[in-house]
């Protein structure tokens, strides 16, 4: 495996191949295996993974002069430098196929940082499994095309549509290299061009739920008080925040209040000109995250384009209902008043009537709540993972006695 951050769905692949004694290798930037202090020290547990350090090989120099890199950037800039990370991680990997290919079958990557890697693999006749967590680039950048005309203030929020072309190109290449792709939900799935779904085994994934394991408080909602709405993620139009802006002018604010926790992508006063009534939450650890989940009744996420956004069952396995799109990439996680609604993009009229139907059926939130924290237990981390073992190997199977015969 190889991904230079190691996010949690990386872990819990890590966990669930070396469960399995099915881990070779796993290469990434900045990290320590099991024993070690220093990384710990100084990352947290960001950087620490629960595998040997015998199983880790590291690449840290880019990502360390990246990290030390000071000085205010452009959002291009910082992208071109994550870019580079992820390039040079793929390059590493590509060099060290060599000695490894008597010792493995497969190579898993990721979007972004599998060309190279999967280029050796093929020479050398190792199964190439690709990961792409988001919807796919021809998708993201029509959608966002889109939004760009419809609010061309917000435009500097949606980075995807300023991708070079030669990443662009990149993707294509790692998508033709790949012997099968998971996706996280039906949407991304979708998203892939049909040439490439014709030609190449494909399946879902869906994620995990990353509190489901936590000791669930049910919600006791005060009915004199106000339904309170929580949006999370970075705040840009690719997870439709003008939208939600537009929807809560159409609600009655003496009976909603909102609050956003994320990273900005303009000034908090650009923000605060589009819709002034809202409270802000800093971006915080997960504990803290799921604290601030505790306070509120339901999470609105009306996304443009996603892959899985995890929020989503992390608001769950709070018992937070959902008002979500289908474009968020959790389609099935939702159950008509029972775990929330699906609301259509670009439809402010159609989040509102879901605000007000919360609004004046506070009663219900209760009852939903305790619902909603059992459908995100039914999401289990190891499930994912095993889904991507088992698929990787009955296509390598299926692959192996197709030349056969």
């Amino acid at each position: 495996m190889s991904h230079p951050t190691g996010n949690t769905f990386v872990r819990a692949l890590l966990s669930e191949l070396d469960k399995q004694n099915r881990l070779g290798k796993f290469f990434t930037t900045i990290g320590t295996g099991q024993g070690s202090r220093l990384i710990p020290m100084l990352f947290g547990n960001r950087r620490r993974y629960s595998i040997t350090s015998q199983q880790l090989n590291t690449h840290f120099f880019p990502e360390i002069m990246r990290l030390l890199s000071f000085g205010r950037k452009s959002q291009e800039v910082k992208r071109a430098e994550v870019d580079r990370v992820y390039q040079s991680m793929d390059i590493r990997v590509s060099g060290s196929l060599s000695d490894l290919r008597n010792e493995i079958d497969f190579i898993h990557a990721y979007e972004d940082g599998a060309l190279n890697s999967f280029a050796r693999a093929k020479e050398l006749g190792i199964f190439r499994s690709y990961e792409l967590p988001i919807a796919h680039w021809t998708t993201a950048r029509l959608l966002l095309a889109q939004e760009a005309e419809r609010f061309p203030s917000w435009e500097p929020t949606l980075e995807s549509t300023r991708e070079p072309e030669e990443k662009l190109v990149r993707k294509e290449q790692e998508l033709a290299l790949a012997n099968c792709i998971t996706c996280p939900s039906k949407f991304v799935l979708e998203s892939i061009p049909d040439k490439i779904r014709q030609n190449t085994p494909c399946q879902i994934a869906p994620f995990g739920s990353t509190f489901s394991d936590q000791v669930f408080h049910p919600k006791k909602v005060d009915r004199s008080n106000k339904l309170k709405l929580l949006f999370v993620g970075s705040m840009s139009q690719r997870k439709g925040l003008a939208d939600l802006f537009e929807a809560m002018k159409l609600v009655n604010s003496a009976h909603v209040s909102l609050s956003i926790l994320g990273t900005p992508s303009l000034p908090m006063s650009f923000y605060k000109k589009a819709y002034s009534h809202f409270e802000y939450f800093s971006p915080r650890s997960s504990k803290g995250v799921r604290k601030v989940m505790q306070e509120h009744h339901v999470l609105i996420l009306p996304s443009i384009i996603e892959g899985r956004a995890l929020v989503q069952q992390e608001a769950l396995a709070c018992g937070l209902p959902l008002i979500v799109t289908r474009n968020a990439g959790g389609e099935d996680l939702i159950e008509e008043e029972r775990t929330g609604f699906l609301v259509s993009i670009r439809k402010p009229e159609e989040i509102a009537e879901r605000i007000d139907w919360f609004s004046q059926n506070l009663r219900k939130i209760d009852e939903m709540s305790e619902y909603c924290h059992k459908k995100a237990k039914e999401y289990q981390w190891s499930e994912y993972a095993s889904s991507i073992i088992n698929f990787c190997l009955r296509i390598r199977s299926e692959s192996i006695d197709t030349r056969r015969d």
